[in-house]
């Protein structure tokens, strides 16, 4: 039956905010070293976008418990996030980035759970439909990467990126004026206490497992293109890789619901985890290979974007009703907030002292404890 969703908002959304993402992650880091940062504290300013993920989710889902406006409360994050980086503008110094950071991601970071609950509400019984509304951040993300990219190699300076992540941010806030209202799940639905589901250990396990892999991701989102840059690739180069990850997170989007209908979706989580330690692997010690980095990026479809599809469907599985919303909130604090900050951190103290080989090998080694623990218990009850 064809799904009556506002398909083109919901998906504009996606598009805004992960288009944000392919402004920030990739060229951000290359923003500071030009402004003369050293890795230290590159790992520290570029911690504070996930560490505030661990409070702000879990704040602006209870507000929006309370309050019933969750829509409003997404219009507000989005406009706030926008106003609070313009400060970046009239900013000096290290304090004074790091307060601009604090203050716009701790907005910025509210808007995605939130916007989950939106779209899994609009989707209802047809959650698999999800991969293809999702599948336009990936795309957004791409066409961010290639524009900047390309105009950082050519008319514009490094100085000027501010600019550029200002008018996507407009492009965000405007999009959430135009999306509707889900309809609310029925209040009955939840099983249990919210305490009773977090301490189920197959639930426990995956948080662990989720925080485990943002750690791994972290020296990747932090550093990947200063590692690059320092093996001679151009800024549009840069970008083409990046681009290339998401390009095969977004074919994987297209067919995600047919390969989890075939294998199912234990299948799907485990074989990512095995692939994401294969990924890391490739980027410690292939760097100066080019077919090992591009088949290493084709593998960002699994190590995120397989990833984390089939979480977002465990959580929908593991919460249920009136605590659908909080398990989004704790998935983001504790994987994308808690588990990201930590790995900003960890490769900004371990860049100079280990090397990029060895923070990779690192990254590889979490990957394959995550799946350690994934394997007793993760996606093994309750079939979907």
């Amino acid at each position: 039956m064809a799904l009556r969703v506002p398909y083109a908002r919901l998906s504009g959304f996606y598009f805004f905010y992960f288009a944000l993402l392919g402004g920030f992650l990739p060229y951000w880091p290359l923003y500071l070293q030009d402004a003369g940062y050293d890795p230290v504290r590159i790992g520290w300013i570029m911690a504070i976008l996930p560490a505030t993920k661990i409070v702000s989710p879990g704040l602006w889902g209870w507000l929006a418990d309370q309050s019933g406006r969750i829509l409003s409360l997404i219009r507000w994050a989005a406009f706030l996030s926008l106003m609070s980086f313009g400060a970046v503008f009239s900013s000096t110094g290290f304090i004074g980035l790091v307060a601009v950071m604090v203050t716009f991601s701790f907005f910025w970071n509210a808007t995605l759970p939130l916007f989950e609950t939106v779209t899994l509400g609009h989707l209802r019984q047809a959650v698999s439909r999800y991969s293809q509304v999702r599948l336009w951040g990936s795309i957004g993300f791409i066409v961010t990467v290639w524009a900047v990219g390309a105009a950082l190699d050519g008319p514009l300076a490094i100085a000027c990126l501010p600019q550029l992540i200002v008018l996507l941010f407009v492009g965000q806030w405007l999009v959430t004026l135009a999306v509707p209202p889900a309809r609310e799940s029925h209040r009955d639905e939840g099983h249990g206490s919210l305490a009773a589901i977090l301490k189920r250990g197959e639930v426990m396990a995956f948080f662990l497992v989720s925080l485990l892999l943002q750690i791994a991701h972290g020296p990747y989102y932090v550093f990947f293109s200063v590692y690059l840059e320092g093996h001679g690739f151009t800024n549009g180069e840069t970008g083409a890789l990046w681009s290339l990850g998401v390009l095969a997170e977004v074919v994987l989007f297209a067919f995600l619901h047919r390969i989890i209908d075939r294998i199912g979706l234990r299948g799907v989580f485990l074989a990512s985890l095995c692939l994401s330690v294969i990924r890391w692997l490739l980027i410690a010690w292939g760097i100066d290979h080019l077919a090992l980095i591009l088949f290493a990026q084709l593998l960002h479809a699994a190590s995120f974007g397989a990833v984390h599809a089939s979480s977002i469907h465990l959580v929908h599985r593991y919460f249920r009703g009136p605590h659908h919303g909080k398990g989004q909130a704790l998935y983001s604090s504790l994987s994308f907030g808690l588990g990201g900050a930590l790995g900003s951190l960890f490769g900004g103290h371990f860049w100079a002292a280990w090397g990029p080989h060895g923070v990779y090998t690192a990254a590889a080694g979490l990957s394959l404890l995550a799946w350690v623990i994934a394997w007793p218990a993760v996606g093994k009850k309750s079939a979907i």
